[in-house]
């Protein structure tokens, strides 16, 4: 007897296939049947009719950073509701663990340094997770069977370095015995499920007291080492963060990619490839170690996104804004000082100089402050001015438009809310995304979904671009949409029976209305533990998701189900080799 039968449904399987109508069964969290209509022979327990619906595979999230979000929120919303089923996290190098059980401030320095590096809520960190695990393995095992989607996750350099090295991470190398031991730890880490490797070099990742993360201290030396290390494993991968991903790769940068994919024999993922008609000379310049690694015996994916994802920022707290060079001097400051500074006629001029440089990188795209929409005031002063674009305001007021911003944020006591509007979203840059998705190593993804949680949205992504596939700009047809959510990731991952539609594989499945799916705007809630907040959106179209056979969404409300298993390597996952 079947578990569920699907009737009738508009099936995409992730191949690339076109669609066709389908009743599909479900057996044992498998796809047990598919066939024509109404000839399935077989009785359900349950089924619905899906008459006018498209049944899709799960989707695929392959950047993501639910490692602490899922110990309080087993459901990683709200990714799940915009039909996710398979997240990869523990990328950017950081992850929860290994701890060293003899250093219990270990848990505290990692804590502070997950709030700065990827914007989660310190109280949510503290209160939200059990933080009872020192190894790896112990950590996977303290997810498995209590979440609600499949998840996989990639060891951090930054935490294996710390286990290791303690306070000497951080500007020390290590000696022959620590670099041993630390590959020793991490080949602990990939027999008990890791995916491989994750390291940052990037000049915007510091840790909560300001200090270049633990990895970025580390030489060539140590990285190929590891990522030697990473090839002796079944079912592994390398993603890595330099500073270059932002805008260039440098020629070094290059190199240190190339060699890390050559020596390990596996796909290497980098995060993310941002793509503007005004700077036409990125996107090639990007793809550079991709072409290299190829004749080099290693595979470098570029992952990208493909909308414009709702993002925020405040001059009142940390953000992007502060990475832009000479600017976190002065966000830095106490409040007060700070809108002292701030006013000052030549600090603004000095700080919008240092924006326009070269220096500030792809930053410099949130410095053209007179297209800058205000969002949630706290002020009398400030009244009527929430969704009022700078550039009117400052006219009306006779100001330059940074004066203008700055004097609004100062009568908030610099909490005003302040959205930026994309400088990329002309017809060019449309035009150009649609041509470098074509690219065999250029993937969708890089929603940072978990992170970040109060001022960007990437998760709904998954909605919002079949949303305008089907009736936006229509880039791309609906078949290969969904195999670039689905397949093109899992294939990527080496995910064993995931990613299609095929009798056999794991019954991972989204069933959405086409006349309607799409993802809501970006809101502010007070959700997370500790009443932290966080950017939300409601999934629309969504009718169900199901995860391993078992349905976790319908209408977009979970169902409180947490079928998800912790994916790990070589169980979970088969060796995509580079050679």
């Amino acid at each position: 007897m079947l578990d569920h039968l699907i009737k009738a449904a508009t099936v995409v399987d992730g191949t690339g296939a076109p669609a066709s109508a389908a009743d599909v069964g479900i057996r044992d969290g498998r796809i047990a049947v598919i066939a024509r209509p109404g000839t399935v022979t077989e009785e359900a327990r349950t089924s619905e009719d899906a008459r006018g619906l498209v049944l899709a595979p799960g989707f695929v999230d392959p950047h993501t950073h639910y490692d602490a979000q899922l110990f309080w929120d087993p459901y990683a919303t709200p990714s799940l509701n915009h039909g996710v089923t398979t997240v990869a996290g523990g990328n950017c190098g950081f992850t929860l663990a290994p701890l060293h059980p003899d250093r219990p401030e270990d848990a505290d320095y990692t804590r502070r340094m997950m709030s700065r590096v990827e914007g989660m809520s310190l109280v949510a960190l503290e209160e939200g997770a059990p933080w009872n695990w020192h190894t790896f393995g112990e950590y996977l095992d303290a997810l498995e069977g209590r979440i609600a989607v499949n998840a996989g996750f990639m060891a951090g350099h930054c935490a294996l370095r710390r286990h290791v090295m303690g306070a000497d991470a951080i500007g020390g190398q290590p000696t022959s015995a620590q670099l041993d031991e630390m590959l020793r730890l991490f080949h602990d880490a990939m027999d008990a499920g890791a995916w491989g490797l994750s390291t940052t070099q990037s000049s915007t990742h510091s840790d909560g007291e300001g200090k270049p993360v633990a990895s970025r201290h580390a030489r060539p030396g140590e990285l190929l080492a590891l990522s030697r290390a990473v090839g002796e494993h079944e079912g592994t991968q390398l993603e890595a963060i330099v500073a270059g991903c932002l805008d260039r790769f440098d020629d070094t940068e290059i190199d240190l990619l190339v060699e890390m994919s050559a020596a390990a024999g596996r796909p290497l993922n980098w995060n993310v490839l941002t793509i503007d008609a005004a700077v036409p000379e990125r996107v090639p310049r990007q793809l550079v170690p991709s072409e290299r690694a190829r004749s080099a015996g290693g595979r470098i994916v570029a992952l990208t996104m493909p909308i414009l994802t709702p993002m925020n920022m405040s001059l009142g707290t940390f953000c992007a804004l502060n990475l832009i060079p000479g600017w976190g001097d002065v966000l830095g400051l106490p409040v007060p000082e700070r809108i002292a500074r701030l006013r000052d006629a030549g600090v603004r001029a000095e700080l919008l100089r240092r924006a326009g440089g070269k220096e500030a990188g792809i930053f410099r795209r949130l410095t053209n402050f007179e297209r800058y929409v205000i969002g949630d005031t706290y002020s009398a002063a400030n009244k009527g001015l929430t969704g009022r674009v700078v550039r009117d305001i400052a006219a009306e007021r006779g100001q330059e438009p940074f004066h203008c911003l700055v004097e609004i944020c100062a009568n908030d006591e610099l909490r005003t809310v302040l959205w930026p509007m994309p400088t990329d979203n002309d017809p060019a840059s449309w035009a150009l995304r649609q041509e470098t998705w074509r690219h065999d190593d250029v993937l969708l993804g890089g929603s940072d979904a978990g992170a970040h949680l109060d001022r960007m949205c990437g998760a709904p992504y998954t909605t919002r671009f079949l949303g305008d596939c089907l009736r936006g700009r229509k880039l791309v047809a609906l078949e290969r949409a969904v195999q670039m959510l689905t397949d093109d990731p899992a294939r990527l991952f080496g995910l064993r029976e995931r990613g299609r539609i095929a009798e056999g594989y794991h019954a991972d499945l989204v069933l959405f209305d086409p006349e309607r799916i799409d993802a809501g705007a970006a809101t502010l809630v007070h959700d997370l533990p500790g009443d932290s907040p966080r950017l939300d959106s409601k999934a629309m179209g969504i009718v169900s998701v199901r995860v391993n056979g078992i349905e976790t969404i319908r209408d977009d409300v979970v169902t409180g189900a947490v079928p998800g298993t912790v994916l790990r390597s070589g169980r979970d996952t088969r060796t995509v080799s580079t050679r």
